[in-house]
């Protein structure tokens, strides 16, 4: 790998970063743990379709690790990961039958599989019961999904711009 493209990547992880860390401070209006909007997977979808899959999974695991880290909640760690994994391979998986025009469709399904992977080491940890939530995570992911997929779809087409313009 290049210096430059290491370079990209740490530039990408640290913006990643601060969004999350950022985040943190806003409270939580929703009364269900775990409901968020996720904001830092802007950059996660921005890497799916600009980057290679490996790549993109440097990103994907530094941040959550780091994120994990700098909010004190390491059993989050397991929570995230496998969310963030589970997401990042399925969006992969998804890129390749989606135009660019639907990548905001690409992100709602990453917040599914994110979701997914969540629940599922949830019912792991805490037992069958937190199967309750898995509705309302959904429902919550598939909004911040689209959301997020359409910030990601406007910094996409605006890079794309402005790389053009610079011919």
């Amino acid at each position: 790998m290049s210096v430059k493209k290491l370079t990209e990547l740490a530039m990408l992880t640290a913006v990643a970063l601060i969004i999350f860390v950022v985040e943190l401070q806003i409270p939580n209006p929703f009364p269900i743990p775990g409901v968020k909007l996720g904001l830092a997977n802007i950059i996660t979808v921005y890497a799916v379709y600009r980057y290679r899959f490996a790549e993109t999974l440097l990103i994907v695991a530094t941040r959550v690790l780091l994120g994990a880290i700098f909010s004190g909640s390491m059993m989050t760690l397991l929570y995230s990961m496998t969310g963030g994994l589970l997401c990042l391979v399925g969006m992969t998986a998804l890129k390749r039958r989606l135009p660019g025009k639907y990548i905001w469709v690409c992100s709602v399904f990453g917040a599914i599989f994110h979701n997914v992977g969540q629940i599922a080491v949830v019912c792991l940890v805490a037992g069958r019961g937190m199967l309750l939530y898995f509705p309302f995570l959904l429902v919550s992911g598939c909004l911040a999904g689209a959301f997020t997929g359409l910030c990601a779809q406007f910094v996409i087409r605006r890079f794309e711009t402005n790389i053009l313009s610079h011919r």
